[in-house]
């Protein structure tokens, strides 16, 4: 419930700022995939085990991330004929996620 929160907070934020594209979204799914990475590296190290990792890694960065919404939001701007939002969510979403997982996983092992 916490990450679920947490996306909402980021949802809500933008909204305020009348942000057109899927910012929130992109936005909740990076920090997500540093913090996954991270925690990744972290448990790796024997950091994090046990009933911590499920909670964090399966728990918060599972209600955080969203795919859902991504192919919801992508999915509509197809509806809408907007290819051009719907293309460059799909690219840009998968190459800052993978390279948020990146560095998070650099963070913790450098």
């Amino acid at each position: 419930g916490l990450g679920s929160m947490a996306r909402y907070g980021i949802a809500r934020m933008m909204e305020q700022h009348g942000l057109v594209f899927a910012w929130a979204t992109l936005t909740a799914n990076l920090l997500s995939s540093i913090i996954l990475g991270g925690l990744l590296a972290w448990s790796a190290r024997d950091g994090l085990t046990g009933n911590w990792k499920v909670f964090w890694m399966i728990g918060f960065c599972g209600g955080f991330s969203t795919f859902s919404t991504f192919t919801g939001e992508t999915f509509n701007y197809i509806q809408e004929g907007n290819w051009t939002y719907a293309l460059l969510n799909v690219g840009v979403s998968v190459v800052v996620c993978l390279l948020g997982y990146l560095l998070g996983l650099r963070l913790v092992m450098n």
